[in-house]
């Protein structure tokens, strides 16, 4: 149970602007989820890993905070192309290459002008996939460098940025574990400095296992 969480949080806890350069600032997303898991109640799950995700992002870099009991943060450092997750069973961040995959994208599909969310009529990308099916729904009014993402290839994040060039405003994820719903709720344009995207002072970490 705890790989399947870690592997959850980090492969997808993973993800706006009018303006010609990308967006920085915070969306702040609702999560529900639907366990798969026998043992595993849908509310668990919600309990664990938090109904409500608060998303930064500046150039590369990106930062979650959840209200989970389990989860509690990820940070993307893009000059070390590292994944780190804060977990509140464990004292140190766990961190993932990025350049790694354990999943693998098998098919793309795009579809125009599926959805409104938050008054802005989004696209659709389906990503088929090893692990299961990933759809993301975005509008290329909030612009991501997918440039900057180029090594990022955990949890499919490089497939999903250089075919959108833009942030999720909605994620629909199955897998044989769950499924999740992530919506935004809000996006705010802010400068936040470089060093809000750093580990905590006196952080310890550590490899993940998984």
């Amino acid at each position: 149970m705890k790989k399947t969480l870690l592997i959850f949080v980090t492969t997808f806890l993973t993800s706006i602007t009018s303006f010609a350069q990308t967006f920085e600032g915070k969306v702040i997303y609702t999560n529900s989820y639907k366990s798969k898991i026998p043992n595993i109640a849908d509310d668990q799950f919600t309990s664990m890993m938090g109904a409500t995700q608060e998303y930064f992002i500046k150039n590369g870099n990106y930062k979650s905070v959840a209200n989970g009991t389990l989860f509690q943060s990820q940070y993307y450092i893009n000059s070390e192309n590292k994944l780190y997750t804060k977990m509140a069973n464990a004292e140190a961040f766990l961190w993932n290459d990025g350049s790694t995959n354990p999943d693998e994208v098998i098919k793309y599909e795009l579809n125009k002008g599926i959805i409104d969310i938050l008054g802005y009529k989004c696209d659709e990308l389906v990503l088929t996939c090893k692990n299961g099916v990933q759809k993301y729904y975005f509008n290329s009014k909030f612009s991501v460098d997918s440039k900057a993402f180029v090594n990022h290839k955990f949890g499919n994040w490089y497939d999903f940025v250089s075919k959108s060039n833009s942030l999720p405003l909605k994620s629909v994820i199955e897998n044989a574990q769950f499924s999740l719903e992530s919506t935004a709720t809000s996006i705010t344009e802010m400068k936040l400095d470089n060093s809000f995207f750093t580990l905590p002072s006196n952080s310890k970490t550590m490899k993940s296992p998984y």
